[in-house]
């Protein structure tokens, strides 16, 4: 019988980014979802509900920005399951072959799942791709932001990308790549569900221990 050994996967600072970011985006969707189709929920016009509104979801976005900046650099100093090298498997041989191996288990043309510490690389690079739309969320949204402050700093700093995209463009594309994530997140935590199922290596409970069980074989 194979003894299981348990290894500190996740630091503090992933764990704490990973659901402050998970607070930041249901905060953000449900603000948003109310900024783009408005209701009466308020009493009367000084309740000045569009304005707290308003407020939480810029306050979440500042949450947002500020978590993904710190995820960038822990991706410099963290260990190495947290390291920006494992979000582009395809750059190594061994790596490559994890990922053709995985690939081949979701498509259901092996029954075999190759066992990982970390991300699995399929996983590891879907992440960069959905590190480009938060990207994205962040610069749409600061744009459409900066509005309010023509000649402010914030404006000087993006106000450029609206002489490309015209406001209702950026509105689009920020609710279109909110549309993005909220399906990404249905994936995520399906997946990490399934994972833990097979793998049985605690991956949902490692995000808040920072510790996975692995077969010592």
């Amino acid at each position: 019988m194979s003894k299981l050994k348990i290894i500190y996967v996740w630091e503090v600072p992933v764990r704490v980014i990973h659901w402050l970011n998970v607070l930041a985006i249901i905060t953000l969707c449900m603000t948003g979802l109310f900024i783009g189709h408005p209701f009466s929920i308020g009493e009367s016009a000084s309740s000045y509900t569009m304005g707290w509104v308003r407020f939480t979801h810029f306050t979440a976005a500042y949450v947002f920005a500020i978590g993904l900046a710190a995820r960038v650099y822990w991706s410099f100093v963290g260990n190495k399951y947290s390291n920006w090298r494992t979000f582009f498997p395809y750059l190594n041989k061994p790596d490559r072959e994890k990922m053709i191996a995985t690939l081949k288990y979701y498509f259901f043309i092996d029954r075999k799942l190759p066992h990982v510490v970390g991300h699995n690389a399929v996983a590891a690079s879907s992440y960069f791709l959905v590190f480009l739309l938060y990207l994205g969320m962040i610069i749409s949204g600061f744009t459409l932001y900066s509005e309010h402050a023509p000649g402010g700093t914030l404006h000087k700093l993006l106000g450029g990308i609206t002489i490309i995209f015209s406001n209702q463009t950026l509105r689009l594309i920020h609710h279109s790549f909110m549309w993005l994530l909220i399906g990404f997140a249905i994936n995520h935590v399906y997946s990490c569900w399934l994972m833990d199922i097979k793998e049985r290596g605690g991956i949902i409970s490692s995000m808040f221990s920072g510790y996975k069980s692995m077969e010592e074989d």
